[in-house]
């Protein structure tokens, strides 16, 4: 057998060591004032399900200023609530009442880019080129005898060129929408705004920041060609993809991280940074991540693990050796609002839902920290059927590939849509709900100790309360082909064991102990219990002696 360690955690600045974060889609979550869609009174009053789920932290997704071009991410003033979601003083509320019930908060950081609708980008159309204002953003002179080329083939990540034309002649970088320009983060004043924001947000007690497309900011000196486009038959970059380009992951963003570092460290209680970036490698990946920079970075490499176990094996290893290198836990995440949802991602109907629960259980015995996305633990699928004159995702209207379906509202009660997703008598849902959701909802699941609903909130439990879960080790055992098997220690003496079958068939195990929980009933022949195809098991192994 061999061992992997991953990092204790047990000092409350360290809390973000072992957390479950729960991701808040603020639009979807929940609607407290009946115009279809959610807002932060909606969250506000659904903080004792998540208490009672046994989440430690939520994410929220952008609630700023915003035209909502992509969802929040095109942010237009980043001190300010949006009015579709409410005011500063909701916030102020949500905050409070999510501390005074044990859970903290942390918001997403829109650094790469701003709204087109942002003052400083009305400002920069409005100046000459080569102002002050335009220094800010990436304007460039284009190619060409009359500079009607784009000034390089950068594509944008939606879609298309990544350079929009404007009035008087000059081009402008964006790598997503071309209602999102890009700032240019060489310019000081860029750094001293974010800096600000940051502190802006730290005053009135979030706990962390997610920062959008961390690995982005900087762009390479010159802005030279990539070499090859979707003109030629190869497309640059996926949404999240992580090829070698000039414009992602250079070496220069990392004194941004640094300048950051001490910035969250001046405030109490454990502030902390997790970082959205895809690098082309573990190892660069690790980088964003130490004492002087971000404290986690997302390991996505989890979530695109295929169905097999050589696969996660494979990534969990790598994922823990590089954690073990940078002296931080690395973090595990199946879905969030930007790839489809993991329970389709795995197979069709009930064969996907079967292998979500037991991915479900593997992730949450694993060391290190947790990202939920909401409804996971609904087992909710991705919407496929979303009539295309529906959806709202920029990028399909540039590819045609939507993130639209794993963004439909929360169904919390009902037999119809939109499933209580607000109060009786408003609107629909700002995307429409599945007919067949009704199973699904939190009212329905609650109480049935076969739901999904109640596996999360009981491997929750038992996560939170076992002493051997959270930080501490792990040991692989060997098991026959196609299951893993691993044994978690830390504080318990007897520890904790995991095993989840890959193998295609039901397989017989004995010898891990007594069961605590399992994505699907084990049978019990004396002691030798039969693990079923795609299920997982925790194992509570007896005392020594």
């Amino acid at each position: 057998m061999t061992s992997t360690t991953g990092v204790p955690s047990d000092a409350t600045d360290d809390w973000w060591r072992s957390a479950v974060v729960y991701q808040v889609y603020v639009r979807s979550f929940a609607d407290a004032d009946g115009d279809g869609t959610g807002d932060l009174q909606g969250i506000r009053s659904r903080l004792p399900y998540l208490r009672d789920l046994g989440v430690d932290a939520l994410w929220l997704t952008p609630f700023y200023r915003s035209p909502m071009i992509d969802g929040g991410y095109d942010v237009a003033d980043y001190r300010d609530v949006d009015p579709m979601f409410g005011t500063l003083a909701d916030f102020d509320a949500m905050i409070a009442d999510a501390h005074a019930l044990g859970v903290r908060i942390i918001v997403d950081i829109v650094p790469n880019h701003t709204s087109s609708a942002h003052p400083w980008f009305e400002a920069a159309l409005a100046a000459a080129p080569g102002s002050p204002e335009r220094g800010r953003y990436l304007f460039r002179d284009g190619r060409g005898p009359d500079g009607a080329e784009p000034p390089n083939d950068w594509e944008s990540i939606f879609g298309g060129p990544a350079w929009t034309r404007v009035a008087d002649g000059q081009w402008y970088l964006h790598l997503f929408d071309p209602a999102q320009p890009d700032l240019d983060w060489r310019n000081p004043e860029v750094r001293a705004e974010f800096e600000g924001v940051l502190r802006f947000w730290l005053d009135r007690g979030v706990d962390g920041f997610r920062i959008d497309v961390a690995h982005g900011m900087i762009k390479e000196e010159g802005l030279p060609d990539v070499g090859h486009s979707s003109a030629t038959g190869q497309r640059q970059v996926e949404l999240l993809g992580r090829g070698r380009l000039p414009y992602f992951d250079q070496d220069e963003v990392h004194d941004i991280y640094r300048a950051w570092r001490p910035i969250l460290d001046s405030y109490p209680g454990g502030r902390m940074a997790v970082a959205e970036a895809w690098a082309e490698s573990p190892q660069r990946l690790a980088r964003y991540i130490g004492p002087d920079e971000l404290h986690q970075a997302f390991n996505f490499d989890f979530l695109e693990a295929t169905w097999s176990a050589d696969s996660f094996r494979k990534v969990i290893d790598t994922a823990l050796a590089e954690s073990t290198i940078v002296g931080a836990p690395t973090t595990w995440v199946l879905s969030n609002h930007d790839k489809k949802r993991h329970v389709t991602r795995y197979g069709d109907g009930a064969v996907g839902l079967r292998r979500a629960r037991a991915a479900a259980l593997l992730m949450l015995a694993l060391p290190g920290s947790t990202y939920l996305y909401q409804g996971e633990e609904l087992g909710l699928p991705e919407f496929l059927d979303l009539p295309d004159e529906l959806r709202q995702d920029p990028s399909f209207l540039r590819t045609g590939e939507s993130r639209d379906g794993c963004r439909i509202p929360l169904p919390w009660s009902g037999t119809v849509p939109p499933y209580g997703f607000g109060p009786e008598g408003g609107a629909d849902g700002w995307l429409p709900s599945p007919a067949d959701w009704a199973g699904r909802t939190v009212a329905a699941q609650t109480g049935d100790p076969a739901s999904t609903l109640e596996l999360y909130r009981t491997g929750l439990g038992i996560r939170r309360a076992h002493p051997a879960l959270g930080g501490g080790e792990l040991t692989w055992l060997d098991t026959e082909p196609g299951v893993l098997a691993f044994a978690r220690a830390g504080a318990d003496p007897t520890g904790l064991v995991c095993v989840i079958n890959f193998s295609g068939t039901p397989v017989k195990i004995t010898g891990y102990g007594t069961p605590v929980v399992s994505s699907e009933p084990l049978t019990d022949a004396d002691g030798v219990f039969e693990l079923p195809v795609d299920a997982a098991a925790w194992f509570q192994p007896a005392a020594a002696g």
